[in-house]
C-alpha cells in the first residue's frame, strides 16, 4: 500500500450511512484536537494494543528519517484507552489528510466511559496503520524505539514531544500503557 491513503479512506465508508459518527483517538488525536466535535469523552476499545511501530514521514519525521508514532496491533486480551469524539462527516476531509501516512479508517466497537462510570457501547471509526503499509517500521525493543524517537523530527515538531505528550495525556485519562510509559522513561534518560 502506498504511503498516501487519502483516496483509499474516502472510498472506505459511506459516512452518510451513520446516524452519529464517533471517532476514537488513541495517539495524537487524544491531545492534538485540531478538528471540530460536538462531544468528547474517555473511551476504550478491546482486542488492540497501542505500539510505536508506525513510521512518520510527514509529521514527526521525514522521508529520509521517519519518526515513530503509534498504531494498533491486534491483541485479544488488551484494552486500549483513548478519547472518543462525536463528529460530523465533513471532519474527515481534514482527518483523512492528517492521517494519510499509511492509516486506514476502520469500524470498531467503542466503549464510552460515562461520568457515572457506566459504559455505553457505540460503533466508532478509528485510523489504524496495518503492518502491510509502506511506512510500517515494526517491532523492536522500547529502548531502541526511544533512541529512534530521540533523533527524529519533522514538520509537526520533535518526535520526542509526540511521545511525551501522549504519555501525559494517557496519565490524565488514568490509562495504563506499559509500552508508552517505558518509552517515555527511556526518552527522559537520554
Amino acid at each position: 500500500m502506498t504511503l498516501n491513503t487519502i483516496e483509499a479512506n474516502q472510498a472506505r465508508q459511506a459516512l452518510d450511512q451513520y446516524d452519529e459518527i464517533w471517532l476514537f483517538g488513541y495517539g495524537s488525536l487524544i491531545y492534538k484536537v485540531d478538528f471540530p466535535f460536538t462531544h468528547k469523552q474517555p473511551a476504550f476499545i478491546t482486542g488492540w494494543a497501542r505500539r510505536f511501530w508506525q513510521g512518520s514521514h510527514d509529521h514527526r519525521g521525514t522521508p529520509e528519517q521517519p519518526g515513530r508514532v503509534v498504531t494498533l496491533i491486534e491483541d485479544a486480551g488488551n484494552r486500549c484507552d483513548g478519547m472518543a469524539y462525536k463528529v460530523t462527516a465533513d471532519v474527515f476531509e481534514h482527518l483523512d489528510h492528517r492521517e494519510k501516512n499509511g492509516y486506514l479508517r476502520h469500524e470498531v466497537a467503542l466503549h464510552l466511559i460515562e461520568p457515572t462510570g457506566d459504559i455505553t457501547q457505540k460503533l466508532g471509526l478509528i485510523y489504524i496503520a496495518d503492518q502491510d503499509n509502506d511506512a510500517f517500521l515494526g517491532q523492536t525493543s522500547e529502548k531502541k524505539i526511544a533512541e529512534h524517537i530521540a533523533k527524529s523530527s519533522g514538520p509537526s515538531g520533535e518526535n520526542a514531544e509526540y511521545a511525551l505528550l501522549l504519555a501525559s495525556a494517557l496519565r490524565t485519562l488514568n490509562a495504563d500503557d506499559d509500552h508508552v510509559f517505558l518509552i517515555e522513561r527511556y526518552l527522559r534518560s537520554i
